[in-house]
């Protein structure tokens, strides 16, 4: 056909849809459980909240936003939202929350949108998880964060998994480590990709996080930021690593990984997948402690996290952990004469009532081919009326799995059923 899905979409359909609400309920269950709470917040924001919140340096900013005309306000856009952090902050502040509670738990799943590459587990439109934690400065809600993403991988049965954290510093000790990255690379400029040449000035810092491999390979000897962290961010991340290290995680102390969004202090970390490649890291996150004061609240230490849906389907099915979906018993009426029609649409109803699955064809169609619609539907249970069973007031109940029927008072057959199904 001439219209498909937009390049780097998908449509979830019916088959694989239950992979979905597996993970989804997982998720719920195990927000729940931390105290976390669901929230949703539009799909579109004024661009300038993902401007100032994710910062104009980064990819996601200069190259993968979606962003069009208000239609309200001369020369305003909107952006769809390539992340959902920025969204959480601007609802915690337009809501006042934070005079409301003096710790905040979010947690949220639905759809972002980034004008990427598409390749395995990644699209233009994907689906993250993620949680915020607002209102605590305290090493330990890092690490809670963290824990919440390994036990919720443990549940589904995911190995091979590996935690990279590190710490990225804070307005205090940044810019002397900042100077340093630049007298660093500014002999090397001329070799620099054009994005990183860019970079040397405005955000120096990213240049650790640049995929381009001679990037990379201009980045050895570099200087650490652990030998530059003021002691705040030093005790804060020797507190953190105390906490995983009590919990028996196991982790790796990355000081290239940075993130890829300007919001980040202090606590950053990744959980990667080894089998899934060069695109291995399918959770990450830190603290921003800065983010709320950016967007014009009060100061608002915060830390949190987000998952690609998509890459973690990818892992689980790597991996074969995806459940086998679980059939319900159903139900399907034959119905044979146009009296028995009517009947029929009426069982039909009285069992969806009691939230049995049940369906039938309204079409005059032969008790051959509707059982063979009946088996097509995997139906647990077949009641066949027709206009003779219908005179006596009857209506025959066949099992068809095992192919054995009883012959039903029509009045009865709805609770026949149902102690059936439900037990």
């Amino acid at each position: 056909m001439a219209i498909q899905k937009p390049r780097g979409t998908q449509d979830i359909l019916p088959s694989t849809i239950a992979n979905w609400h597996y993970i989804e309920g997982r998720i719920r269950k195990l927000c729940k459980t931390y105290g976390f709470q669901e929230i949703r917040t539009p799909m579109f924001e004024e661009t300038g909240l993902f401007l100032r919140g994710i910062g104009e340096t980064t990819d996601v900013v200069q190259k993968e936003m979606y962003s069009f005309p208000t239609g309200d306000k001369k020369e305003q856009t909107y952006t769809l939202r390539p992340e959902n952090t920025a969204s959480a902050v601007r609802a915690y502040l337009e809501n006042k929350i934070y005079g409301q509670e003096a710790l905040t738990k979010w947690f949220y799943i639905g759809p972002m949108f980034r004008h990427d590459k598409p390749q395995a587990g990644r699209y233009r439109q994907f689906h993250q998880f993620g949680v915020e934690v607002l209102g605590t400065q305290a090493p330990m809600a890092d690490a809670e964060v963290i824990m919440l993403v390994l036990q919720l991988f443990k549940d589904f049965g995911l190995k091979d998994l590996s935690v990279e954290v590190n710490s990225v510093g804070c307005p205090n000790c940044r810019p002397a480590y900042r100077d340093k990255l630049i007298a660093f690379f500014e002999p090397k400029k001329d070799q620099l990709c054009d994005d990183c040449k860019s970079r040397l000035y405005k955000n120096p810092l990213r240049i650790l996080d640049c995929k381009n491999e001679s990037c990379k390979a201009l980045t050895i000897g570099v200087p650490e930021i652990h030998e530059n962290l003021c002691d705040e961010c030093h005790d804060h991340f020797e507190e953190l690593k105390q906490y995983l290290t009590a919990a028996g995680v196991n982790y790796n102390v990355n000081p290239r990984l940075v993130r890829g969004l300007d919001y980040y202090t202090k606590t950053a970390f990744e959980v990667q997948y080894a089998p899934l490649g060069s695109q291995s890291a399918v959770a990450g996150g830190g603290r921003y402690d800065g983010l709320v004061e950016e967007l014009d609240g009060p100061h608002t230490p915060a830390v949190g996290f987000a998952m690609g849906m998509e890459r973690l389907l990818l892992a689980l099915e790597k991996q074969g952990l995806l459940p086998e979906e679980v059939q319900e018993p159903s139900v399907f009426v034959v119905s044979l004469g146009d009296a028995a029609k009517v009947a029929g649409f009426t069982l039909v109803k009285e069992l969806r009532e009691r939230y049995i699955i049940a369906e039938t064809s309204g079409e005059a169609k032969s008790m051959k081919s509707q059982l063979k619609h009946a088996n097509k539907i995997n139906a647990k249970y077949v009641i066949i009326v027709g206009d003779d069973e219908l005179a006596r007031r009857e209506a025959i109940l066949r099992d068809m799995e095992n192919g054995e029927q009883e012959t039903v008072a029509i009045d009865a057959i709805v609770d026949r059923v149902t102690s059936l199904v439900k037990g």
